[in-house]
Parts: C-alpha cells; sequence; structure tokens
C-alpha cells in the first residue's frame, strides 16, 4: 500500500516535472506576445492615421538585428522633451498611438516607439538580452540626431517596458534625464507565480518562500527590483489601483527599494487604473503628474539673450 507521504511526493514532483515542461516549452510565449490573437504582426494604423508628424526609422541592434521605430514630433521645431517610450508585452507600438497623441499634446514633447525584436516591423525573435540590446540602440539613435535636445531624453516604460527602461536608465547615467515606470513588475519570477499559481512554491523573486527550484530555467528573469536599485537618476512611479495584471504591491515594493537610496523618485497611485488604462482613467491629473516631474527634472533650458550672456561675462 502506497504511503500517504509517498503520494505527496509523487503529486510535488510532478507538478514540478510540469512546471520544467512548461517553462521550457512555453515561456517566451508567455512573456513575449508580439501578436495579439486575431490580429497581424502587422501595424494596423500608422502616425500618419492620427494626422502625426513622424518618421520611420530603421536601427541595428549590436547584434546586427534589424528593427523599427517611430519617431514623432509635436512640431518639426520642437525641442522640449523626448521620450523614449517601451511598451508592455502584447501588441505593438501602434497599438499604443491614441495614448502618444495625448501625451504629445500635454507634455509637448517628441516621442520615440521602438518596436522590439519579433515584434511590428522588427526583425528577430524577442528575449531578455536581445531587447536590452534594442533599447540601447534606440537610446543611441537619439544621441546622434541634431533635431532634439539630447540632454531632455526621459524613459517612459509600462509593464514589461519598464522593466526595459529600468535598465536601459541604469546603464546609461549620462545619457538618460529621468525614469518613468507605469504598473512594472517586481521581476517575471514573481509574476509566473501570479499567473500560475499552482508553481508559487517552485518559482519566484528573493521575497519568495519556497525552494524557488524553477528560477534556473526563466530565460527572461527582467528583475526590476535588482535594477531599480542601482538607477540614480529622478524616478516617477504610476501606479494603477485597479490593475488586474501585474497585482500593485509589485509596485509599492520598487519604490520602497528605491525611496531609501533616491530622494529624487514620486509614487503616484490612480485608483481607479487598470493595467493598460491608468493614462485614462487618471484624466487630468495623470498628466498634471507626468507634467509637473518633466518641469522638476528635466526643465525647458533658457535661452541666453545677448543682454544675459554680457552679464554673466
Amino acid at each position: 500500500m502506497v504511503s500517504y507521504m509517498g503520494v505527496l511526493l509523487y503529486g510535488v514532483g510532478g507538478i514540478v516535472v510540469a512546471g520544467v515542461a512548461l517553462l521550457v516549452a512555453f515561456q517566451e510565449k508567455l512573456v513575449y506576445v508580439p501578436v495579439l490573437p486575431g490580429l497581424s504582426k502587422s501595424y494596423p494604423i500608422t502616425p500618419a492615421r492620427l494626422r502625426l508628424n513622424y518618421e520611420d526609422v530603421w536601427l541595428t541592434s549590436s547584434d546586427g538585428v534589424r528593427l523599427h521605430a517611430w519617431f514623432i514630433k509635436l512640431l518639426p521645431d520642437c525641442r522640449g522633451p523626448t521620450i523614449l517610450f517601451f511598451q508592455e508585452n502584447a501588441g505593438n507600438i501602434a497599438h499604443r498611438l491614441e495614448m502618444v497623441r495625448i501625451m504629445l499634446q500635454r507634455l509637448q514633447c517628441n516621442v520615440f516607439m521602438l518596436s522590439y525584436r519579433g515584434y511590428g516591423a522588427s526583425d528577430g525573435f524577442p528575449s531578455q538580452h536581445g531587447i536590452i540590446m534594442d533599447a540601447q540602440a534606440a537610446l543611441d539613435h537619439l544621441h546622434q540626431r541634431t533635431d532634439i535636445d539630447a540632454s531632455r531624453i526621459v524613459v517612459f516604460g509600462r509593464s514589461l517596458g519598464g522593466a526595459v527602461g529600468a535598465v536601459l536608465t541604469k546603464n546609461n547615467p549620462d545619457k538618460v534625464a529621468a525614469l518613468i515606470l507605469e504598473n512594472t513588475f517586481t521581476s517575471i519570477l514573481d509574476m509566473a507565480g501570479v499567473l500560475l499559481p499552482f508553481l508559487k512554491w517552485f518559482i519566484g523573486g528573493s521575497g519568495s518562500k519556497g525552494p524557488r527550484v524553477l528560477n534556473r530555467f526563466v530565460r527572461s528573469p527582467w528583475s526590476t527590483i535588482d535594477v531599480v536599485g542601482q538607477v540614480r537618476q529622478p524616478i516617477l512611479f504610476l501606479s494603477g489601483l485597479q490593475d488586474e495584471m501585474v497585482p500593485p504591491i509589485h509596485m509599492q515594493l520598487l519604490f520602497a527599494k528605491v525611496a531609501t537610496r533616491n530622494k529624487h523618485c514620486s509614487f503616484v497611485e490612480f485608483p481607479t487604473g487598470m493595467h493598460m488604462d491608468t493614462w485614462l482613467a487618471g484624466g487630468d491629473h495623470y498628466w498634471r503628474t507626468v507634467q509637473r516631474f518633466l518641469e522638476q527634472y528635466v526643465p525647458e533650458k533658457k535661452e541666453m539673450t545677448p543682454t544675459t550672456a554680457g552679464m554673466i561675462g
């Protein structure tokens, strides 16, 4: 007769084996979703549909992958802040154009929208290592441009984009002026326990109480909690309290990790904001929050008049 303990061990072993199989076979499909169900990989619209002044930009990442992006300007001679925007994990940059249209108007800025490898018109297949290189290529491109103020580049990442943006900002303290994180997770390891509750005991970040035996099989851990504490630039945290995908506690933990080390950070909650619509649910309060942050940390440079120059001399 098989003992109760034996049955229990067999059950645990079965869960672990099933977990390993899921992680090895499907993790990229769980983390990266370039194509939404029922839609194609191509862009359903371009900025031209919204009458936005834009440029198609083609980049090459350091490992040779061809990438596509849109550089959208409020006006041809706009010298306001330039937002380097990193999207969530699902769909492509075209699905964020309505939000970007309002961003341009409310913040009087330029917006650079990158398609990660494997997304939109970009070549390749998504991975953490690859997307980090993609983000660096986008930032390097912006610093080569002569039609923007490269000292006013702000990284804005939502969800997965926040993890991407945090790494890029940490790696480029002299190239990124500030960072904005919206509804971002602490790590994919922690999110695995949220999306696959039966694996929660076997996978997780540093706060997990289980044995975490499945962590070694995760190829894209995106441990934002370990990165964000190393960011020295100002950070704005935007948290939708009705987020149905990433538990709001993740944003609170990220802020807590930063607050003791970086005095130039702030945390703002939006009671009705969900994962994808915090910008919409937050309304005027949302955009005024971002605007004040930019005015404080990425202020407009005062042009030196001849009179002022004489006084300084």
